[in-house]
């Protein structure tokens, strides 16, 4: 293996990394501005009540996209392993 494929698997694995936990991810962010914004609009300045709602939304987002979540992982494991002897090489 030489170095140029072992960097493009390794930006690969990254941006299939970034692609998996993009959802759940977006999912708090959202739930969390929208809730400091309500925070900040009422003076309610308690850290444990964006929680509940940031962990319930991440767990419905994952739950939503669990199928596309999965379908990626399969396909990039997939092509990993069908490249194996493309990328180790006789020697």
């Amino acid at each position: 293996m030489d170095v140029e494929a072992a960097i493009d698997m390794g930006r690969e694995a990254i941006l299939v990394v970034l692609l998996i936990s993009a959802p759940t991810l977006v999912a708090g962010m959202v739930v969390g501005l929208l809730i400091g914004l309500v925070q900040a609009l009422t003076q309610v300045q308690e850290q444990t009540v964006a929680f509940v709602p940031k962990i319930i939304a991440m767990v419905l987002a994952l739950s939503i996209s669990l199928p596309w979540l999965v379908q990626q992982m399969v396909e990039y494991s997939r092509e990993l392993i069908l490249n194996i002897p493309n990328t180790i090489g006789p020697y």
